[in-house]
């Protein structure tokens, strides 16, 4: 028997009680969600220190306030998108009602990633209670303090009975997978994606999958540089570049790309010192394992402007690659780590064609002064998510969905529609006793189908 099933059927049961489908009881775990996070924080930023080496300044932003963000966005809209919605109904119905009332779909799968530990495992949980579910959180296993942690709290903060953790590895997930979940929530990467998804398969289970990818940047010869340059160093180095909407790699302007070159540089001098492994503000990779894929992707590139590391300190600096070959593993593969790839184009259409013959990715880039270049972008990009000359900040807008496309993923969440995406959106029409003509009933006939047809 899987080692899992009497406590999931255990949530099956209290689910089924109804105490999840009260507002209050919604409000009152996202309320000590939020207490959790603050009475803690601390914690937090130790756990999120040990596992990956992010500054407390960082572990606040892109953690734990960013978590906080949701939450209150959540609750001061919870009643609102929890009311039925609704619609127009066609005149041929009258009296009748028509609405869409969103509904919990269960209890729900949340697998967490370790690049952003605490993010990833809460994030979606926020969007799931407030839909009225229950979870089953599985964090990241190459995160084990960040992982211990929200194991210990959870239970101390939440319903015990309608949230719970495991903590584990491949065999955990395994055994997680083969149970007949609700709604599963994946993060990570695409080659286990398609397990997730092959699992969700064999009950029907519907998903949301947020993979990756290669997002890329394009600096037009119009874009104020030095700006540029600063933005780009903080979003690609950023938790030492282990994020899955850092800029992957950046097609620059041939007329800009020299200028370019020498403000980024000047940029990782000014964030991090003249030795950014002294630096409290630069990260380390998460593991050796990923330390030496991410040192694989410098073999044979004949232009490496920094690469020093340091294994037992788990330290790869802030690193550029000029004009990788397109075809090398550092192009084709997601890199997840400090080195910024930069590739110099002709022009705007050269590096839209470059990044169309690629994979949709999960966030794009552009820095432009130019407008019209700024809307084809938009037009002709396909992606996730994008920013226009800035990076990454569109995940601090509440009401932006974020969610990949194509192989970076598929599903959102994020306020509303994080609600709608873990809500199940049923459609009700409401019909009185009052008599009606028979025009759509046996016998048919012509005059009834014309007037039928003027109704609708």
């Amino acid at each position: 028997m899987n080692p899992y099933q009497p406590e999931f059927q255990q949530q099956q049961q209290y689910f089924a009680s109804g105490v999840s489908r009260s507002l209050q009881w919604r409000r009152q775990q996202l309320q000590a969600m939020r207490q959790m996070l603050q009475n803690h924080q601390q914690e937090w930023q130790d756990a999120l220190q040990q596992d990956l080496g992010k500054a407390p300044f960082e572990s606040w932003l892109t953690e734990i306030a960013y978590l906080d963000a949701e939450i209150r966005h959540t609750l001061s809209s919870l009643k609102k998108w929890s009311n039925a919605r609704r619609v127009k109904a066609p005149l041929m119905l009258w009296p009748s009602m028509a609405y869409v009332q969103p509904e919990p779909y269960g209890v729900m799968l949340i697998i967490g990633a370790w690049n952003y530990p605490l993010q990833l495992a809460l994030g979606p949980l926020v969007p799931a209670i407030a839909a009225g579910n229950m979870a089953v959180i599985k964090p990241s296993e190459l995160s084990p303090a960040t992982s211990a942690l929200i194991a210990r709290l959870i239970p101390r903060y939440l319903d015990a009975q309608a949230v719970r953790v495991v903590e584990g590895a491949v065999a955990e997930t395994t055994a997680l997978l083969e149970l007949p979940f609700d709604y599963l929530m994946y993060t990570g990467n695409g080659q286990v994606g398609k397990i997730v998804m092959r699992a969700a398969a064999e009950h029907l289970t519907p998903l949301t999958l947020e993979l990756g990818g290669k997002s890329p940047v394009y600096v037009d010869a119009s874009a104020n540089i030095q700006l540029t340059a600063q933005r780009l160093a903080w979003g690609k180095w950023l938790n030492a570049g282990q994020t899955c909407i850092a800029p992957d790699y950046v097609l620059v302007h041939k007329d800009v790309e020299q200028q370019l070159i020498d403000a980024l540089q000047q940029q990782i001098k000014q964030m991090f010192g003249d030795d950014p492994q002294q630096s409290p503000d630069y990260g380390r990779i998460v593991n050796s394992r990923h330390l030496q894929r991410i040192l694989g992707y410098l073999q044979h590139q004949p232009k490496v402007l920094g690469g020093k590391f340091d294994e037992a300190d788990r330290y790869i600096e802030p690193t550029l690659v000029l004009d990788p070959a397109p075809d090398s593993p550092l192009m084709q593969q997601e890199i997840f780590g400090p080195l910024l790839p930069v590739l110099t184009v002709s022009n705007f259409n050269q590096a839209i064609e470059f990044i169309r013959s690629r994979e949709k990715p999960l966030a794009a880039y552009l820095f432009s002064a130019d407008s019209q270049q700024q809307q084809l972008w938009v037009d002709r990009i396909s992606s996730g998510s994008q920013c226009i000359n800035d990076v990454i900040l569109f995940m601090a807008v509440a009401e932006l969905p974020f969610g990949g496309t194509g192989p970076s993923g598929m599903g959102q969440y994020s306020g509303k529609a994080g609600f709608d995406q873990f809500s199940h959106l049923k459609s009700v029409l409401r019909r009185t006793f009052l008599p009606e003509p028979p025009l759509r009933f046996a016998p048919y006939q012509s005059w009834k189908q014309r007037v039928l047809g003027w109704l609708r």
